[in-house]
C-alpha cells in the first residue's frame, strides 16, 4: 500500500517540496559539474569542458528559476 505524503510528515506540500527539490538539485549538479569542467580541461578537451560550462550555465537558470518561483509562491 503506498500513501502519498503532501504535507502531513514534513509539513511542506508536495508541490513546494518538489520546487526545493528541483532546486537542490541544480545546484548540486552545477557543483558536480565544476569537477567534470576541471577533469576536461585538464585532459586538454576544450569541446568538452565547454559542454560541461553550457550544462553548468543550465543548471544555475534552472535553481534560479526554481528560486524564483519559490519566492513567489511562499509570499517572500
Amino acid at each position: 500500500m503506498t500513501t502519498a505524503e503532501a504535507g502531513h510528515v514534513t509539513g511542506t506540500q508536495d508541490k513546494n517540496y518538489n520546487i526545493i527539490w528541483f532546486v537542490e538539485a541544480c545546484l548540486s549538479n552545477a557543483l558536480r559539474l565544476e569537477t567534470y569542467i576541471g577533469d576536461a580541461e585538464r585532459e586538454g578537451d576544450t569541446v568538452l569542458a565547454e559542454f560541461f560550462r553550457k550544462a553548468q550555465a543550465d543548471s544555475r537558470k534552472g535553481a534560479e528559476q526554481g528560486k524564483e518561483l519559490l519566492r513567489q509562491r511562499l509570499g517572500s
